[in-house]
């Protein structure tokens, strides 16, 4: 039996997404996220916000951050004019 889900849970659907990290990304590596924009927060944070095609662009943006040896804080699903602050 096939259940329809609302797509903000279908993970094969493209998303947006807020990505928070503890500590500044260095301004090179910024191109390594591609389409998401990174915002370096007063409070000594990084932001990346965007869009992610999957679930597996979203594995492989996550790996990224753990090679950066950043802490992670949260990941967030967002509406596409939806910034967390």
């Amino acid at each position: 039996m096939s259940e329809t889900r609302p797509a903000a849970e279908r993970p094969d659907e493209p998303g947006r997404y807020e990505i928070r990290l503890r500590g500044h990304l260095d301004e090179r590596w910024g191109a390594s996220f591609g389409d998401l924009d990174v915002t370096l927060e007063a409070n000594g944070d990084t932001r990346l916000t965007g869009p992610v095609a999957d679930q597996a662009a979203l594995h492989g943006l996550l790996r990224k951050v753990r090679d950066f040896g950043l802490p992670l804080i949260s990941v967030n699903r967002i509406q596409p004019d939806e910034t967390h602050p």
